[in-house]
């Protein structure tokens, strides 16, 4: 999640907790702070795409396919669809041609559907599954350069 992003979500949640603290009380109704203030609940049955930082995030904006080295990454994530079996969204991969090498290539940007499948336990949080394999569908273009459309995401 972008810093602009978490910083948004962080003054909107602040602004909807001030307005929900001071509503009962100006309704008559006692609601104690730590109340007014809690943290929503997490997730305890979802199942989870595991980032490369060990982070279970549900319907994330964006996700880095390679750890390693950040050349190749899916954005602009829009869910269709988010379930206990699979899910499926579009969006955008943007990937490095590597071209004479990977420091100097070039970053090209292909519009994709993408579909997440297979969930397993997750050993990162024993409540949680985590889908293990996602699809790529290109929707105009592909790479010109080796890739594969199938891809064993790791736990």
């Amino acid at each position: 999640m972008s810093l602009l992003r978490t910083l948004a979500l962080t003054v909107t949640s602040a602004a909807l907790a001030t307005v929900a603290a001071a509503a009962p009380a100006s309704a008559g109704v006692s609601v104690p702070a730590a109340q007014a203030f809690a943290p929503a609940a997490e997730p305890t049955q979802a199942t989870v795409l595991v980032t490369c930082f060990g982070r279970g995030l549900v319907m994330p904006p964006d996700f880095l396919l390679a750890c390693g080295d950040g050349n190749d990454r899916l954005g602009g994530l829009y869910w269709s669809h988010w379930g206990s079996d699979y899910a499926v969204g579009t969006g955008y991969e943007e990937a490095n041609d590597c071209d004479p090498y990977c420091a100097a290539g070039h970053f090209h940007s292909f519009p994709v559907k993408i579909r997440l499948s297979d969930p397993k336990p997750w050993t990162g949080d024993p409540k949680l599954r985590h889908f293990t394999k996602l699809t790529i569908t290109y929707v105009d273009t592909e790479p010109s350069w080796p890739h594969d459309p199938v891809r064993e995401l790791w736990d």
